[in-house]
């Protein structure tokens, strides 16, 4: 009724709604992304999951990163979201669109599921999308032998799930929790017998770990194409994103893991290939 709360809940409501009237003159005018971001970083959110430690706490700070992202690529229908702000608009998609929805039978649809899911299931025709290291295998178990292994058996439940076709996808360059990205094909690609595979080329020439039809012209005798895994001694890993020029004059841009794009004269950068 209208007993008062007790001081303790009292003040932490007065904070939260304080915390939420900063947070919105805060973002006033900004694009619907750094919104998103600003209110995951300033709430309390990251600090709050990131504390939590474990590959769950870690997982929850990547799904909040994962949520800039996707009000990056997000926009306004106005026919469909009428006078709704951006943000609002948003929200309301994110929900609606949480994956509940179902096609009908013999529509044109595509259904998701993640690897898990999938056990015991199979299909005429299979997608397996993000077949890129760091993201299957994930960067967690890449150094982890027991990991890996289970990741690899992961990845042979999602391949014969296809009755007839299987479709592998990678991306040359991928925004991933609010970064961009540009990760070599999966090694698990690299494991299929080669003369299963039918490649399709992306526009840019990547051979790691694929068996190419016709390999990439190296920039130099050490063998460094786009696409190659790098390693410097002061700017650690990296993938070779462009090249130009030959002998001595050669020069290559390398996108470090650490240190970002960079271009190198290869003559005098001693870049090791992995």
């Amino acid at each position: 009724g209208n007993a008062a709360l007790p001081a303790r809940a009292a003040n932490a409501l007065l904070g939260f709604v304080t915390l939420i009237e900063k947070l919105g003159l805060a973002i006033a005018g900004l694009p619907l992304q750094e919104q998103v971001d600003h209110v995951i970083q300033h709430s309390g959110l990251v600090k709050h999951y990131g504390a939590e430690g474990g590959e769950k706490g870690q997982a929850r700070v990547e799904n909040l990163e994962e949520l800039v992202t996707a009000a990056r690529g997000f926009r306004l229908d106005p026919d469909q979201h009428g006078d709704m702000t951006p943000l609002d608009a948003f929200l309301a998609h994110a929900a609606l669109e949480a994956g509940e929805g179902q096609g009908e039978v013999y529509q044109d649809c595509v259904q998701l599921m993640t690897l898990h899911s999938a056990k015991g299931l199979e299909f005429p025709l299979v997608f397996l999308v993000g077949m890129e290291e760091g993201l299957f295998p994930s960067s967690l178990s890449i150094n982890e032998p027991g990991r890996l292994e289970e990741e690899r058996r992961l990845c042979y439940v999602g391949i014969t799930r296809a009755c007839r076709q299987l479709v592998i996808t990678f991306a040359e360059s991928r925004r991933h929790y609010g970064s961009e990205s540009y990760n070599p094909p999966s090694r698990f690609i690299g494991e299929l017998p080669p003369d299963l595979i039918r490649e399709v080329r992306p526009r840019v020439m990547i051979t790691r770990p694929l068996r190419a039809t016709r390999a990439p012209q190296p920039v130099s005798e050490s063998g460094i194409h786009v696409g190659r895994r790098v390693a410097h001694a002061k700017f650690g890993e990296g993938v070779v994103l462009d090249c130009e020029g030959q002998g001595r004059s050669a020069r290559v841009q390398v996108n470090f893991e650490r240190a970002g794009c960079k271009w190198l004269v290869v003559e005098y950068a001693n870049l090791q290939t992995l």
